[in-house]
């Protein structure tokens, strides 16, 4: 069972790397007149992107957790 869940969690980890390395390049395009202006417009595309790049960081953190804590219990 662990030869099947390590490949699985190590997927996990790089899937999280690439989404917080998305994150922090939207949030690095974020521009300064974005930030201050008042426009009332609502979110920019750089911050809805930074938005769905921490959910999806968040779900494949989550699902790394379950994965390690399967193959924890599978290993008593």
């Amino acid at each position: 069972m662990s030869y099947i869940l390590v490949p699985i969690i190590i997927a996990l980890v790089a899937m999280v790397v690439v989404s917080l390395v998305r994150g922090i390049i939207a949030f690095l395009k974020s521009t300064k007149m974005d930030l201050e202006s008042d426009a009332g417009t609502g979110a920019t595309e750089m911050q809805l992107m930074q938005n769905k790049m921490m959910f999806a960081r968040i779900k494949y953190q989550a699902l790394a957790v379950i994965v390690v804590a399967v193959l924890l219990a599978a290993s008593r």
